[in-house]
């Protein structure tokens, strides 16, 4: 498991799957409302991103069923792929805490 930060996508979708298994679609549009409409992804985008996460053993295809005439496949997090979405989580927490220090945005005031 690679210690880098995640794209932003990856982490979208994983967080997407955090409370149950979707399909694409539905991966896409939670997306949207997870982050109020600032991303839309492409179609192209997501099904690179979804087909990585699966290489990279962090989701897994937990269904496939054919839909008006159309594959559907439904992904869902691997341990692997909540626990990297947890310590991707941390991660960024840590460096929003700081952002707010330095800012001095509810915390110890900034300094010059």
């Amino acid at each position: 498991m690679s210690e880098r930060a995640m794209q932003e996508l990856a982490l979208l979708v994983l967080t997407a799957l955090a409370d149950e298994p979707r399909h694409g679609y539905a991966i896409a549009r939670e997306i949207k409302g997870i982050t109020d409409g600032r991303v839309v992804p492409r179609t192209g985008a997501l099904y690179g991103a979804l087909d990585r996460l699966v290489t990279d053993g962090l989701i897994e295809v937990r269904q496939e069923e054919i839909v008006d005439g159309r594959a559907r496949r439904v992904f869902g997090l691997t341990t692997d792929g909540r626990e990297r979405l947890a310590l991707e989580t941390e991660r960024l927490a840590v460096a929003v805490r700081e952002a707010r220090r330095r800012l001095g945005l509810g915390g110890a005031p900034a300094t010059a």
